[in-house]
């Protein structure tokens, strides 16, 4: 177990506490296989209704995966890898899944930071999922901003946001607001963090079996207190420039427009590794195709071929580790991006009867 996920059950509800603030929540495989166990434990438990996933710090529910820990072990051999990076994402990808499927009520605070892993344990199936949001959400996918891709099911939840939202978010990797969850759909309800305490007294005097709608009724009327969606205003502009069939053509479309939205799309885009862009507009396309199981699987795939390449070690490096902000990406420029070399990517490492995630 790990010390930083703090498990208990009360009046029929399982509550899963992360508490690594210094770390902002980051996940660790310690995290990962504490909260499986937890979930797993509680999934045929008759005196467990329903699941609570929560922070200790109102800064964040979840950061995302440990990177330092993905530069130290993707730097423990030649192929960049080890053994415990291995099952890091396996098992992440695997907690992932139960969460999506998981047959009770899953209620997620998504209060603070919630990106890339973060993400993935909080984006529960449509029957059982209950994600909720503050004005103090920052939600994103930034995995481009280091090279890597949008993963922990990314390529399901991001393919199928409303038009080219998807695209939008996993290309720039910027973050939005309580609001634009909602309309992307990646929440279900708002809660103004002076509510956060009557939720909680509610969730706890709650039996677990009627939860859900009792959140769902809390929550009904601060609706309106999320304002107005950025990216609802903008959903036309983002589905022209996103709507083409390339980053390259995606890129030369923004440049030729000067609202201010579309040019900070731009600045963005301009900073992330080339490639990895490529590889994620790639899988998103793919994504919308594939059911949760294959998508996980897909970037079961592309993990172990992008710490191959070594790009996500070079966006860690300047991110975090030497924090010069001056990732020297390989290639350095869209334009030697190459189909070949996004093809490499797709590659399967395995064999589909050896496939670490065979089981989903």
């Amino acid at each position: 177990m790990s010390e930083h996920v703090h498990t208990r059950v009360g009046n029929g509800t399982g509550f899963i506490t992360l508490d690594r603030p210094k770390a902002l929540n980051s996940l660790s495989l310690d995290m990962v296989r504490a909260m499986t166990a937890a979930l797993l434990r509680w999934r045929d438990d008759p005196a467990v209704a329903a699941v609570v996933v929560r922070s200790s710090s109102a800064k964040a529910l979840c950061a995302g995966g440990d990177i330092r820990f993905f530069h130290e072990a993707g730097h423990a051999t030649p192929q960049g890898g080890s053994a415990l990076l291995e099952d890091f994402f396996t098992e992440e990808y695997a907690l992932n899944h139960l969460i999506h499927f998981y047959p009770k009520p899953y209620i997620a605070l998504m209060d603070g930071v919630v990106m890339g892993g973060g993400m993935g344990i909080a984006q529960g199936g449509p029957r059982c999922g209950v994600r909720i949001v503050t004005e103090g959400t920052k939600m994103a996918m930034p995995e481009v901003n280091i090279g890597l891709f949008p993963d922990v099911g990314g390529s399901h939840f991001l393919s199928r946001a409303p038009g080219r939202l998807g695209f939008y978010l996993g290309l720039t990797g910027l973050t939005v607001g309580a609001a634009d969850a909602l309309y992307l759909g990646l929440a279900d309800h708002f809660v103004p963090q002076a509510e956060l305490a009557a939720l909680s007294d509610l969730i706890d005097s709650t039996a677990g079996g009627g939860l859900r709608e009792a959140v769902a009724t809390f929550a009904r009327p601060l609706r309106a207190g999320a304002g107005e969606s950025e990216l609802a205003a903008q959903r036309a502009l983002i589905d022209r420039h996103f709507g083409h069939d390339s980053v390259a053509a995606i890129m030369a479309s923004l440049r030729g427009d000067d609202a201010s939205f579309a040019r900070q799309a731009l600045r963005a885009m301009e900073q992330r590794s080339p490639l990895m862009m490529c590889v994620t507009f790639e899988l998103l396309k793919r994504g919308a195709a594939l059911d949760v199981a294959d998508c996980l699987r897909l970037e079961r795939n592309l993990v172990r071929r992008t710490f191959e390449h070594g790009e996500v070690l070079e966006g860690v490096r300047a991110l975090v580790i030497d924090k010069d902000n001056a990732p020297r990406w390989n290639p350095p420029a869209l334009a030697d991006v190459t189909e070949d070399m996004v093809a490499r990517f797709f590659e399967p490492p395995w064999p589909a009867h050896a496939h670490p995630l065979r089981h989903l």
